[in-house]
């Protein structure tokens, strides 16, 4: 059995892992690509649309942590294996819906499901046991840039197949890209654990979820990542029609949400490295800060082109940062053997976040033909993400080593 798994080197983990973010969330972020040639074609409000994909982060939030301890304890093959199909049949049932109903129970609730099985929780929980400590901040930040990388390269690759042949083929093809992550699953197979922690080899899931719930730092944390979900999501999802809005062409808005995949790419790999050297939570601190100052300045000068293109690449450095930062703060405070288990319960707030910001900009806009009231809220929650982030302690938690009771 020993040679059946050598060939899953931590590099073999890290490439595999890393492509299946790329097709994951790459081909999640161009979702807001449909939503005006869809909602005029179908007839349906943009709010119709929003709640289908507010309804995909809240299962993909709801289904994280189930998937994690899935993944803890039986591997993660059979979840990210799993999670590819449903995420597949999802998007070419997308194609085929005709109703509201029917575009939330493939978009929002099969893609929701593949979301969980292919995305950040799973698949980090993976890297981490496969990389040392020194290493893992820097190897958890490559991942989030292959998945940047998704956001960039997919994109144009969606906007084309719109353009050329319209949204239900390209809704198709792109459902056959995401078939593609079941046989890269195969390499996050198997993957060794790692005890890497005080006591961790005897620790029982039961006992890591008492111990994260009675750690003030987990809570806040985990309140903090609603504000991240809040921001991209509604970005994400609704910056292409924000800018059709004003005037500005379709490629316009693929163009700057590219432009954030690029920049991305970047902005998550710089902050693993900085989460290997510095304090995470003030990473966190700051890079939240940062996102609402982009906001007001974005929003205090003439929407151009140029200004558009110049917040996408600062949204962009902050994009994803986050995500290498708070899994591995969890990592560095509880350990890897529960991270995908408990970054999946941290990611469910992400997810609230998500829905609450993609739902109440569709909301918002049917409501009074503008989308200010959100943004404004986004810059509001910046700053209380901030102070959420800064008392967290870092430190990691001691647990009586084995055969030794505690004091």
């Amino acid at each position: 059995m020993t040679h059946q798994t050598n060939w899953r080197t931590p590099l073999v983990i890290l490439l595999c892992g890393g492509l299946i973010l790329t097709l994951s969330l790459g081909l999640r972020h161009g979702f807001g690509l449909f939503l005006k040639p869809m909602t005029l074609d179908l007839g349906w409000s943009r709010e119709t649309f929003a709640f289908a994909l507010a309804l995909q982060n809240l299962v993909w939030g709801a289904a994280q942590p189930v998937a994690g301890a899935i993944a803890d304890k039986l591997g993660a093959g059979r979840v990210l294996a799993g999670g590819g199909l449903l995420y597949a049949l999802g998007l070419v049932l997308m194609a085929h819906s005709g109703t509201g109903l029917e575009f939330s129970l493939s978009a929002g609730i099969l893609v929701g499901l593949g979301l969980s099985g292919t995305s950040f929780g799973v698949v980090y929980g993976v890297i981490a046991r496969a990389f040392p400590p020194e290493k893992r901040s820097m190897a958890l930040g490559i991942a989030g840039a292959a998945g940047s990388f998704g956001q960039f390269s997919l994109l144009p690759v969606g906007q084309a197949l719109i353009a050329q042949y319209g949204w239900y083929v390209a809704l198709l093809a792109i459902g056959g890209l995401a078939a593609i992550m079941t046989p890269l699953a195969v390499a996050l197979a198997g993957a060794p654990r790692s005890a890497g922690h005080p006591g961790a080899a005897k620790q029982s899931l039961a006992e890591a979820l008492r111990e994260a719930g009675a750690h003030r730092g987990f809570w806040l944390l985990t309140f903090g990542f609603f504000v991240c979900g809040f921001q991209v999501v509604f970005i994400g999802v609704h910056f292409p029609a924000f800018l059709a809005d004003r005037g500005l062409s379709p490629v316009t808005g693929m163009t700057a949400l590219a432009l954030i995949g690029l920049f991305n790419i970047f902005g998550t790999y710089g902050c693993g490295w900085l989460g290997g050297r510095y304090s995470k939570k003030y990473l966190l601190a700051a890079l939240y800060l940062l996102r609402g100052v982009a906001i007001i300045l974005f929003l205090a000068f003439p929407i151009t082109p140029a200004s558009v293109y110049l917040f996408a690449a600062t949204m962009g450095l902050l994009w994803l940062g986050t995500v290498p930062l708070t899994s591995g703060l969890v990592a560095q405070i509880f350990g890897v053997n529960y991270l995908a288990t408990l970054f999946g319960i941290v990611f469910f707030s992400h997810q609230v976040g998500s829905f609450a910001g993609v739902w109440l900009g569709g909301y918002s806009y049917d409501l009074t033909g503008s989308y200010q009231v959100v943004w404004v809220i986004s810059i509001g929650l910046s700053v209380v993400a901030a102070l959420l982030h800064w008392p967290i302690d870092e430190r990691e938690v001691v647990r009586p080593a084995v055969g030794q009771k505690p004091a």
